[in-house]
């Protein structure tokens, strides 16, 4: 029996190398928005929330987890579907994906920590129209594989996250003497009762001169604590002085 060489032979297409879940390119999609890309200081976006929730860090914690889940997810369900949205209607389908994900995030915040729900209520349901959600969405998620842009969304919310962790530990360190007031790990670091660590009334303490300054818990604060942030960042990171 004879064989055809021809009709034998099979062709062995080229095996593709298998990309990194975390290689380089997915590691500074994940750093890049915490200093050199970051949405607040550098994109100049989300302004408004940080200026308004970040009188206190237990607050600012729970919105910056909501952003990153919320920018993560709808990246995520974006990417997975883009090939299937019609350009003419795509910005009303993120908008649907990122409504899903906020009522989610503001129906678990209301069912297990109600009061910092009520607090929050108004910024949770103002994340749909937040710009950096819908900036990622358009800028990445559109045109990237899934994996790639949930990684972009993590980073994203983690850059606008830490800009709104550092600027509420200020606020209210220096405002109100404390730290994560209102959550199970409240800190009572600097005031004029003995429920404070460091009681400024006390006989014989150091600390007599000092008193909170109310300035810090009035949204100016946030605003020139903001300013100064860009400020500290540019002067170390040359590259961005001609950024926006």
């Amino acid at each position: 029996m004879s064989y055809n060489m021809a009709d034998t032979a099979t062709q062995i297409a080229p095996v593709q190398a298998r990309e990194p879940m975390f290689g380089k390119k997915e590691r500074k999609l994940l750093t890049d928005p915490i200093n050199d890309n970051n949405p607040i200081t550098v994109q100049v976006l989300g302004i408004c929330s940080a200026l308004a929730v970040t009188t206190q860090v237990y607050p600012s914690v729970v919105m910056a987890v909501a952003v990153i889940f919320v920018t993560a997810f709808s990246n995520l369900a974006t990417s997975a579907v883009r090939s299937y949205i019609p350009k003419q209607v795509r910005m009303i389908v993120q908008l649907v994906i990122i409504a899903t994900l906020v009522t989610v995030v503001e129906l678990a915040l209301k069912a297990f920590n109600y009061a910092v729900w009520k607090q929050l209520s108004v910024f949770i349901g103002l994340i749909i129209t937040n710009c950096i959600v819908m900036g990622r969405l358009e800028a990445y998620a559109m045109a990237n594989k899934p994996w790639r842009s949930f990684l972009d969304g993590v980073g994203n919310g983690l850059g606008y996250g830490a800009v709104l962790i550092v600027v509420s530990v200020i606020r209210e360190l220096f405002g109100k003497g404390t730290l994560f007031a209102g959550s199970p790990i409240e800190m009572a670091i600097i005031g004029s009762t003995d429920k404070f660590w460091i009681n400024t009334t006390a006989e014989g303490s150091w600390f007599g001169w000092y008193s909170n300054n109310g300035l810090m818990v009035l949204p100016a604060a946030a605003l020139f604590l903001i300013g100064i942030l860009i400020w500290v960042q540019r002067s170390y990171n040359k590259k961005l002085v001609d950024v926006s």
